[in-house]
This record gives structure tokens, C-alpha cells and sequence, in this order.
């Protein structure tokens, strides 16, 4: 525990102490008015009391209350400050590292149980500081009053303190109650998140097959199971912390039979015994304290485990950064399965600077993965990718991107405005510029519907737009960006036949300069590529350009003809076909 939370402020470090010194100085002055206390005790049962005494007293525990009202108001300010600015930092840090991890590791973790750590996680560790670790210092004014009470009497205040080991044996059964069943409770609120996040995004493919009743059904297990396992990690922990409670109530009454037992046999005053009757119950109040938050503590740990084991996460760093001085790309012996399952293996290929790559395959022969490689959303597992000679892997992460960029089938919109998500593709350029890109992909001919026009809100991943129009914003980005190497993913796929062959001429003059990848199905759009590509179960099964490929006769002739045989296909209607 203590060595996680060390590593957490590890990046936070300035004040880190005060957050713990102000509450025990807090403790302090709270604690202390009691043991202050005593002397008018004391004077009162005197033969003679001393008013004047009195009243000096009473004067420095007001004085001390004020005292208590400043450092309490500094310790609070100075916690919460402090444990946000931490929580702030922690959260763009785990942000930063998130983007240069691999895409397996989110293949590893839904988006539900990401935001959970980013969310729910950092919000129980700011519990810690902003409440627990202030609770827990306070019980440093236990220590205070102890030595108050073993100047009076040492007996009875062994007494009282012979209860605390005791509690001991229930509170390691409580821990690992606590332990067991945050981590299920734990599991249970991200598979809850997961499929909350999963219910909301296929809304629309569950309503068209009506299966949100169904789906809710599922849905709502993960909520009953989180709402079960929520309730057993409250209830099962909670006899013992109430047993150890217990144990405190049976030492102060042990503590007062004995004091009665000195007191027959006067060996203590009346004075000592009644000061033990007022503060001797007190000296338990903030172990109780303790106790809980000890517990609380114990759980949020595993928030921390899950938070640093994110900043823990092997991300794909650069060797040696190095920087190309052309765009070749070169697969030298790549292979790369994901998980167990072999992908592609031993490919060996070169695309030429400022030429065409097609690559044609079945479904599952590996297109997209060479793709997502060449990207570096994934690190190969043997072999290397280069560009320009230099291995990916040696090239700065952040600037990487910088010369290469995708269109790809699957497009993301942020929630935001159609001009700022075409910005996205070059934040530092003139409006003039992104106009000219919006126009170029047909992006200006959907925005004249909008009553907003470029200033129009897409809604959450573009949910206000068609497939089409979140195709071209996203084309429209590539052509803004202009960077040496392009990857495409059959970019007008989801286009109407009038626009396709717009955006065909605009993207046939943005690839004249550069060096494009290209995922084709409809094997008639990259009849002009310079290099074709068959993939068949990972490996380059034909290799050459259109004409070469056409004359062989072997697998792509194969995916021509049946191409060109669907291209004019027709839904026969049985029943008019009778009627004839």
C-alpha cells in the first residue's frame, strides 16, 4: 500500500508531505484542549480552587480552538488543492502513455474498463488524500492523549490500551474479505461499464433486429451482479469491524471496573477516576476511525494496482530516433500473429517513394493488419518495418505521425463541429486551406443542407451523420494533412456513385506525389496501381501489376471475373416471376 501510494505522488511530489503534516498538527490541537482540561479538574476538586487559575485555562483552550479553526481550514484547503492538481496531473500522464500503447493492449481491456481506471479509479485514490489519509492522521492525536493519561495514572492507561492488539486478529479477517471481494465487485462495475457502453453504441443494430429487450436482459444482469457483490463486500466485512468495536467497549469497561477496584482500595483520587471516565472513552473514538478507514484504504489500493499497472504497461517507445530522408517502405522477414494466432509471416516486399501499393486478398488473408503495421498501431513480433531505410521503431513516436497518414473504412468523428474535425488533420493551417480540402472531398456539398454549415456539431463519433458524409470529413483530413506516405483503406467504399468519382480524381491527384498503401476490394479502382499484392493466409501468394496479374490466370483472374460477374446481379422476385 505504501509503496503504491509512493509511486502514484511520485509525480506530484511538491507538498506531498504537508498533506500528511497538517491533519496530524490538526489531531494534535484537538486532542490537546482535553489533556488541558484536566488540570481544571483537578482545581475543582481541590480544597481551594484557584478561579483565577480557572479561567486562564479556559483562556488557552480558546486560544488553541482558534489555532484548530486556521490549521483546520489550511489542511483542508491544502489536501484538496494538492490531491486535484495530483489526480489532474496523473490522469493527462496515464493519458499520454495510453496513446503510445499498442493496439493489443486495447484488444486486452474494453473502453469500459479504461474510462473506469481513468474515472472511478482516480476518483477513489483522490478519496485517499482528500479524506482517509487525514482520518488516519488524526488518530496521531490517540498517542497525545495516551501520554496524558499514563502521567495520571500508568495502570489504567495500559488498560485501555490493552484493547488495540486485541482488535488485531479481526481486522486481518476483515482485510481479506475486503481484498477478495473489492476485486470481484471491482470486475463486476467494469463488466457493467462494458456492457453499458456496449448497449448504448449497437442501440441502433439492436433496434433494427429488436433485440434491445433482449440485450437489456444482459444489461441488467450486469447491474443485479454489481448490485449483489457491492452488498457483499458492505456486508460480510461488517460483523468483524463490529466485533472489533466491540472490543473497545469491553476495555473501557475493564478499564472502569479496575478504576472502581483502585478507588475501594484508594489508591487512585477521585480526580484521576473521573478524568479516565471523560477522556479515557475518547482514546477510542479515532482507532474506530482508523479502523474503517484502514479498511477503505485497503480496497482503494486495488484502484491503485489497476492505475499502475496502466503506467506500467509496456508502450511502443522509440530506440534510437532516428528521422528518414525519403519514403520508401520496406517488410524485411515480417511476421506478427495477435495473441497466439499467426497473422502474416516472413513477408518481404519494398513499396518505391512516390508509387502505388495495392493490396487484394479474401477476408482474414491479412490486408489490414500490413496496414495497421506499416501505422504502427501494433509492433511487428520478428522482422522489421523501414521507411526510408530507418526502422520504425527508431523513429520519434509523436513525430512519426507526422509524415504519414490514413483514411481508413472505419472513421472516428470527434464531438465537435465538422471545421474543427477537419482541422484535426493539421491544426496549424488557414481557414482558406480547410475549405479548399472540405471542397476537394464534396464536404462543402452536404454542409449547404446544415443551417450551421461548417460550424455544425456531429454529434459523439459523428452519430448526426451518414457513413458517407463521416467518410468524406474524414478524406477531406488526409487531403488537408498532405503528408509523403498515405494509407487507404477503399476510402470511398461508403460514397454514392456521383461522389466517388469527385473524390477518385481528388485522391488520384493526392497520391501522384506520394507513397500509398492501398486496401482494395473492388479490384477495378487500382487497375493504375504500380504494385499488386495477393495476400493469402499471411503470405504474398501473387505478386505484379494489373496486366501481369490479369494474363497469369490464377487467384486475382479468379477475383476479377467473379467481380465483374456480380457487378450487374438482380434480386429475382419469386412471386412476380409466377405471376408471369
Amino acid at each position: 500500500m505504501i509503496k503504491n501510494l509512493k509511486y502514484v505522488t511520485s509525480f506530484n511530489r511538491k507538498g506531498a508531505w504537508s498533506v500528511v503534516l497538517w491533519p496530524i498538527l490538526h489531531s494534535i490541537f484537538i486532542t490537546a484542549p482535553s489533556g488541558i482540561l484536566l488540570p481544571v479538574i483537578w482545581e475543582l476538586f481541590s480544597e481551594h480552587p484557584n478561579v483565577q487559575k480557572i479561567w486562564m485555562i479556559i483562556g488557552i483552550m480558546a486560544l488553541m480552538l482558534i489555532i484548530q479553526f486556521f490549521i483546520a481550514s489550511k489542511s483542508m484547503i491544502n489536501s484538496n488543492i494538492w490531491v486535484y492538481d495530483l489526480s489532474a496531473k496523473l490522469r493527462i500522464k496515464l493519458g499520454n502513455r495510453i496513446q503510445k500503447f499498442s493496439l493489443g493492449f486495447f484488444k486486452k481491456k474494453d473502453p469500459g474498463e479504461i474510462a473506469s481506471i481513468l474515472l472511478q479509479d482516480i476518483a477513489n485514490f483522490e478519496g485517499i488524500f482528500g479524506h482517509s489519509i487525514g482520518k488516519l492522521a488524526a488518530a496521531f492525536g490517540t498517542v497525545v492523549l495516551s501520554i496524558f493519561l499514563f502521567i495520571y495514572d500508568w495502570r489504567l492507561a495500559l488498560c485501555l490500551l490493552a484493547a488495540v492488539p486485541l482488535i488485531y486478529p479481526f481486522l486481518r479477517v476483515t482485510n481479506y474479505f475486503v481484498i477478495k471481494l473489492g476485486k470481484e465487485q471491482i470486475a463486476a462495475r467494469n463488466i457493467m461499464g462494458a456492457k453499458f457502453l456496449e448497449y448504448v453504441q449497437g442501440i441502433r443494430h439492436l433496434k433494427s433486429y429488436g433485440l434491445t429487450g433482449e440485450r437489456n436482459k444482459s444489461l441488467r444482469r450486469s447491474f443485479e451482479d454489481l448490485r449483489r457483490k457491492s452488498i457483499r463486500m458492505e456486508a460480510i466485512p461488517g460483523p468483524f469491524i463490529i466485533t472489533a468495536s466491540v472490543v473497545f467497549e469491553i476495555g473501557f469497561l475493564a478499564m472502569l471496573a479496575l478504576g472502581l477496584y483502585y478507588l475501594n482500595g484508594n489508591t487512585i483520587t477521585i480526580p484521576v477516576f473521573i478524568t479516565f471516565l471523560i477522556m479515557g472513552y475518547n482514546l477510542y473514538n479515532p482507532l474506530k476511525i482508523v479502523m474503517v478507514d484502514y479498511l477503505v484504504l485497503r480496497y482503494m489500493n486495488e484502484s491503485l494496482n489497476r492505475i499502475i499497472d496502466v503506467m506500467e504497461e509496456p508502450t511502443m517507445e522509440t530506440g534510437k530516433n532516428e528521422w528518414p530522408d525519403r519514403f520508401d517502405i520496406a517488410f524485411e522477414n515480417v511476421s506478427f500473429g495477435y495473441s497466439d494466432k499467426s497473422t502474416v509471416q516472413y513477408l518481404n516486399f519494398r513499396v518505391p517513394e512516390k508509387s502505388m501499393l495495392a493490396l487484394v486478398g479474401h477476408s482474414g488473408s491479412g490486408k489490414t493488419t500490413l496496414v495497421s503495421l506499416i501505422a504502427r498501431f501494433w509492433d511487428v513480433d520478428t522482422g522489421s518495418i523501414k521507411i526510408g531505410g530507418v526502422d520504425i521503431r527508431n523513429i520519434n513516436h509523436d513525430k512519426f505521425y507526422n509524415f504519414i497518414s490514413g483514411v481508413f473504412q472505419e472513421v472516428y468523428l470527434f464531438d465537435d463541429s465538422i471545421y474543427e474535425n477537419i482541422k484535426i488533420g493539421k491544426p496549424d493551417v488557414t481557414k482558406e486551406e480547410i475549405m479548399e480540402a472540405a471542397g476537394r472531398a464534396q464536404v462543402l456539398n452536404f454542409v449547404a443542407e446544415f443551417p450551421e454549415g461548417m460550424d455544425t456539431k456531429v454529434g459523439e463519433a459523428g452519430s448526426k451523420l451518414s457513413g458517407g458524409q463521416k467518410q468524406r470529413i474524414s478524406i477531406s483530413r488526409a487531403l488537408l494533412k498532405d503528408v509523403p506516405i498515405l494509407l487507404l483503406d477503399e476510402a470511398t467504399a461508403s460514397l454514392d456513385p456521383e461522389n466517388e468519382i469527385y473524390i477518385q480524381q481528388a485522391i488520384q491527384k493526392l497520391v501522384k506525389s506520394k507513397t500509398v498503401v492501398v486496401i482494395a476490394y473492388r479490384l477495378a479502382t487500382i487497375q493504375n496501381a504500380h504494385q499488386i499484392l495477393v495476400l493469402e493466409n499471411g503470405k504474398i501468394a501473387e505478386k505484379g501489376n494489373h496486366t501481369e496479374l490479369f494474363h497469369k490466370k490464377s487467384i486475382y483472374r479468379k477475383m476479377w471475373d467473379i467481380q465483374q460477374k456480380s457487378g450487374g446481379w438482380k434480386v429475382k422476385n419469386k412471386y412476380h416471376r409466377n405471376k408471369q
